[in-house]
Order: structure tokens, then C-alpha cells, then sequence
């Protein structure tokens, strides 16, 4: 299969480009497109057959269900067996924007591939020109799990997607690098209270000020299907192994040295603060404060470092608020619970 990588900016008239697109999901095939969190790859929700072509694609185990993504608000009721009045006020306070929103599924509507059998569909409303300007010409909803083979790191470029998906999907929409970097907060309306089930680009701190407490469930480890993406399987590793570590200068100079003496090569994923000229590679994140830039350069650095031949990645960790929470929680998988403290 030949995929063809399609730029679209709002400098011309792209509607061609776009209903090529808008076809190629009809016909019950995959595309993959920019959100303002990660690029996703989409195929028809409601298509059984279409949205198994995911699975195949990412490689994906298949019972870790697929959020689906809508053009408008109004939508929402069509895949939603029940939206409570706590939900509406969420949409309206962040949609379109990096939050998904569980509900009970109206049964019959989205593909069961999708929801994983498990009774529940993931909604959310992209804030993204290009997404939006899909979804509405599409008029229907987009399963669309990131853009990547599956437990690699998500995809923030076209390039990105390029490198994993090519001779596997169709199209490629280019609509530039993504803006938050990590993928959006998930939050589970059918408990009480809600529950965030993954951290994202909406924090717990914004959800609470809109409808009060919420719990945590960002530990879970099921055994069982995971309620929703990132719960469950190793996620965002780049080839080499990633280590945590803490954001002290002496700690990452003698783990450094400990790798380099047995022959290693080292990478370092840290703040502008941190730089260090004894690592092989140091890829900066932004300054320590900042969360939301680490966020945008996480999985770009997380990708890079596959460009060059490191033996093995030092992360050092970000303060776990805010947003420091979704990159910590991105960082944990890479590292798969791994953590140095020299």
C-alpha cells in the first residue's frame, strides 16, 4: 500500500485534499490526522471492519478500547446512552479541547472492536482545525487511538506517523507539529464521583473548579480489559531503556559515568537547567517549571533519541502537579516502573 502524506494549512483552499480523505474513511479505510494533543489514527466508529483495521495497523492488543472523536458537542447523544449535567458542564467549559469523556454507550451505534465489549464509549472533541474541518465534512464519528506502532512513543509529527505507519494506511493528513504532546485526560462520568482515569492536558485542578471532587484511578493495573487507553500496556518506549531519575545534577553525572564505564552510551531527557556536556546526547525539554513545554517535547525527544545509537535513556522526572502529572504518567510507561537512584 502507498501512503501519501497530504498538507493542508489555512493559507488555500484544501477542500480537495480533505474530501480525499473524507472518501478513503467512507470506503471503510484508515487516515491518519493531527489533534491538537497527538496525531491520530482514525477509521469510521460505527464500521466493524474499519475500526479492526486499527488493531491490525498498531498492532494493538484488542481489548484496549479506542476513544472516539466527534465534530460537535451535539453528537455526543448520538453515541451516549445517558449524559449527566455534570458531563455537559465539562464540555462546555473544555470542548472542543484534550478531554474524553466515558459514558454508557447507546447500544448498536459505535463498533464493538471499539469499546472493547466493555459497555462503555470514550467522546471527545478535538480542538484542532484540521480534525474539525474532517470530522464535520466526515459527519460521523472517528475511532482514533495516537498514530503509532503500538507501546512506541505517540506520534506529534506527520514524520512521526510517516516512520510508523507507512505502506499500512492511506493518508496522512500534515497539518504541523501538535501543541499539548500528550494525549488527552480521560474521565469516567459513569462513576461517583467521576473518575480520571488517565491525567492529560485538562488537570485535575480545572475539572474540580467545573463540577468538584474527582477521584484518581491513574494506578490501575487491571487484569482484566482496561476502561480506557494507557491503563493497562507498556506505552511511549522508544528501542533503548528508559530510567527514571531525579532532577539532581549529581545523581545524573554519576549515573551517566556508571553506563559510560561498562561501554554504554547515554541520552539524557531533561530541563534547559540540567544540560550536562558528559552525556552523549542531552535533548532539552524546556525549563524545570514548565510542564506544558516538557508535554509538547516529550515523545519529539522520546523519538529522537532512536535517531542516534544510546544504549540506554536517563528521564529526569518532573514535579508531579498539574500537568507534571500527565508527564510523569508518560514517563512511567516509557520506563515501564523503572527508576535510578544512584
Amino acid at each position: 500500500m502507498h501512503t501519501r502524506l497530504v498538507k493542508v494549512d489555512n493559507t488555500v483552499d484544501n477542500d480537495e485534499r480533505y474530501q480525499q480523505v473524507v472518501d478513503c474513511l467512507k470506503k471503510g479505510e484508515l487516515a491518519a490526522f493531527p489533534t491538537e494533543t497527538v496525531y491520530g489514527l482514525g477509521a469510521l466508529a460505527t464500521d466493524p471492519e474499519a475500526a479492526q483495521k486499527i488493531f491490525e495497523a498498531k498492532g494493538r492488543p484488542s481489548d484496549n478500547p479506542l476513544i472516539v472523536h466527534i465534530g460537535t458537542k451535539e453528537e455526543a447523544g448520538h453515541y451516549a446512552d445517558e449524559i449527566p449535567e455534570a458531563a455537559v458542564r465539562l464540555m462546555d467549559a473544555f470542548w472542543p479541547g484534550p478531554l474524553t469523556l466515558i459514558f454508557r454507550e447507546k447500544p448498536g451505534v459505535i463498533a464493538k472492536s471499539v469499546t472493547a465489549g466493555i459497555g462503555t464509549v470514550g467522546l471527545r472533541m478535538p480542538d484542532h482545525p484540521v480534525a474539525l474541518k474532517l470530522l464535520r465534512l466526515l459527519g460521523g464519528p472517528l475511532a482514533a487511538p495516537s498514530a503509532n506502532r503500538s507501546g512506541k512513543p505517540s506520534p506529534t509529527k506527520a514524520e512521526h506517523v510517516l516512520r510508523d505507519m507507512h505502506g499500512k494506511i492511506p493518508f496522512i493528513l500534515d497539518g504541523g507539529a501538535t501543541g499539548v504532546g500528550v494525549e488527552s485526560t480521560v474521565i469516567d462520568m459513569t462513576s461517583v464521583p467521576p473518575a480520571i482515569l488517565r491525567p492529560g492536558g485538562v488537570t485535575a485542578e480545572m475539572i474540580e473548579s467545573v463540577i468538584g471532587p474527582v477521584r484518581s484511578e491513574t494506578s490501575a493495573a487491571e487484569a482484566e480489559a482496561p476502561r480506557a487507553p494507557g491503563m493497562k500496556y507498556l506505552h511511549y518506549s522508544p528501542d533503548a531503556p528508559v530510567w527514571l531519575i531525579k532532577p539532581d545534577p549529581g545523581k545524573i553525572e554519576a549515573a551517566i559515568g556508571s553506563f559510560r564505564s561498562e561501554g554504554g552510551k547515554v541520552a539524557v531527557i531533561g530541563p534547559d537547567e540540567l544540560r550536562t556536556d558528559t552525556a552523549d546526547w542531552y535533548f532539552a525539554t524546556g525549563p524545570y517549571g514548565d510542564p506544558r513545554e516538557l508535554a509538547a517535547r516529550l515523545y519529539d525527544a522520546l523519538r529522537t533519541c532512536d535517531d542516534t545509537d544510546a544504549s540506554v535513556i536517563l528521564a529526569v522526572e518532573t514535579p508531579a502537579e498539574g500537568m507534571g502529572l500527565a508527564v510523569m504518567n508518560r514517563l512511567r510507561k516509557a520506563a515501564d516502573g523503572k527508576r535510578l537512584d544512584p
